[in-house]
């Protein structure tokens, strides 16, 4: 029956992580190359993990950069249109003053013509 109950016990440890996470964290001091002074507080700090603070104060940081990004894509786009209407209106003037600068020129040589 003791033995029952420690196999259980140790299924019930496994299920749950609790193995894994032990393993996980003996296995990183085994690979410290410099061995922290308390072993014990090294191993608690490694199941520890993120306090529920800390990750709330994470998840609060991760939303307004969430917000600063959205901001500065949307002033990317908004810059990205006012760039092809530039562009737009640059082609467009470029193209009304080739066609004025070969009006006159047509003008002139009809004018010429008409007075030869």
């Amino acid at each position: 029956e003791k033995e029952a109950k420690k196999e259980a016990f140790r299924k019930y440890l496994e299920s749950s992580g609790v193995l894994d996470a032990l393993t996980k964290g003996l296995v990183a001091l085994y690979e410290q190359n410099d061995k922290p002074s308390s072993a014990i507080e090294f191993v608690q700090q490694k199941l520890r993990g993120s306090t529920v603070s800390e990750y709330e104060k994470l998840q609060a940081e991760l939303s307004d950069l969430q917000i600063r990004y959205d901001e500065l894509f949307m002033a990317h786009q908004d810059k990205c249109r006012e760039l092809e209407e530039l562009k737009k209106s640059h082609t467009a003037g470029t193209s009304r003053e080739t066609i004025d600068d070969e009006s006159p020129k047509d003008d002139e040589a009809s004018i010429q013509t008409n007075f030869t």
